[in-house]
């Protein structure tokens, strides 16, 4: 099983049109993090697109080329790409010149969003939500198979017989599908035969096994070998030398962007009890490595996911702190993770 990070770039809006000096820190942050994380031996690192004042990441492409340029190994991907309002012409071209840069280790996370500011930012129409998704992913799949289409669709111009380009190192780009629940979108991922990953942030994991099995029934459907299939989980992460001390500094973070989130979507105040709940019970992963290690593995007993990405969340957690639970991930939970599942 692979094991990586997943980031949205939490950051201190400057609030302000130029001089992002907060912004500009965070960006560093993130590139000593990517570092770290390929330097400890994880497998790899994703980049999620937002277009808010609280998020610094709006064009993970961009993250991912300048972290090509700081490591060696890991694996670059986005965690999501917002394809529903994203041209898939230009998103191919932008991962290609990724996998260019990084030699070959470029990856494509798509999802419809769960948040939807890119699309009135862009000028799509939320009534299309579920409809361009499918048509955009239909066409960027058809690019990554071939160097010239023909294609027509409602939402984009027509293109016939063109060639797209660059073209990517690897044979093709793998393009992954984020999900976050909803059933249409693990028959989707199956019917396709697209690696998925699922977020598990609210609910326990035990309640997204029917959710899989839909996954690798409608893929078996389809008439594809369902062993081959490749399933992601995330769940938010942090850990420390101690479990306190992962409580202590994860937990103000963590408060504020659920708050933060909440007002907007109508949801009630985050309370502590419901913070350990979602330790114990739930999919959070916040203690000691050991606390990791045993969520991980429980995780993959459900599930027999392929890959495991650890959802940093960071808003007031000091940066050493953040740094420190990338080493312990590397160093002290991956090791044990892998050899359990025989991973060589």
């Amino acid at each position: 099983m692979e094991l990586g990070i997943s980031t949205f770039g939490e950051v201190s809006p400057d609030g302000k049109a130029g001089g992002a000096v907060n912004a500009h820190k965070r960006v560093q942050q993130l590139l000593e993090e990517v570092k770290l994380a390929d330097d400890v031996g994880l497998d790899v690192f994703a980049f999620g697109e937002h277009h808010r004042p609280d998020f610094v990441i709006s064009a993970p492409e961009i993250f991912m080329a300048a972290a090509a340029s700081v490591t060696k190994n890991i694996r670059l991907s986005s965690s999501v790409t917002v394809l529903s309002s994203a041209d898939p012409v230009r998103t191919f071209q932008n991962f290609a010149t990724v996998d260019l840069i990084s030699g070959g280790r470029a990856e494509i996370l798509a999802g419809r969003g769960s948040f939807i500011e890119s699309f009135p930012l862009f000028g799509y129409d939320l009534n299309d939500y579920d409809e361009l998704f499918s048509e955009k992913l239909d066409m960027l799949m058809q690019i990554n198979k071939t160097e010239k289409i023909t294609w027509k669709g409602e939402f984009r111009a027509p293109i016939k017989d063109q060639g797209i380009y660059p073209r990517p190192l690897q044979p093709e780009i793998p393009i992954w599908l984020g999900v976050g629940g909803t059933p249409a979108s693990a028959k989707r991922a199956g019917r396709l035969n697209l690696p998925m990953t699922i977020a598990i942030l609210g609910s326990a994991p035990k309640h997204f096994v029917s959710f899989v099995e839909l996954y690798r029934e409608a893929a078996a459907a389809a008439g594809h070998d369902v062993s081959k299939l490749q399933l992601g989980i995330s769940s938010q992460f942090y850990i420390a030398e101690s479990s306190q001390r992962a409580v202590n500094e994860f937990y103000p973070s963590y408060e504020a962007l659920m708050n933060r989130v909440g007002r907007e979507r109508g949801w009630s105040p985050m309370s502590k009890e419901q913070f350990e709940y979602l330790r114990s019970d739930g999919p959070l992963i916040v203690g000691d490595a050991q606390m990791a290690i045993d969520k991980i593995l429980e995780q993959h007993r459900l599930f027999k996911n392929t890959r495991f990405l650890a959802q940093l969340v960071t808003g007031h957690t000091p940066h050493s702190g953040v740094l420190k639970a990338i080493e312990l991930f590397g160093t002290k939970v991956a090791p044990v993770v892998r050899k359990e599942l025989g991973v060589v």
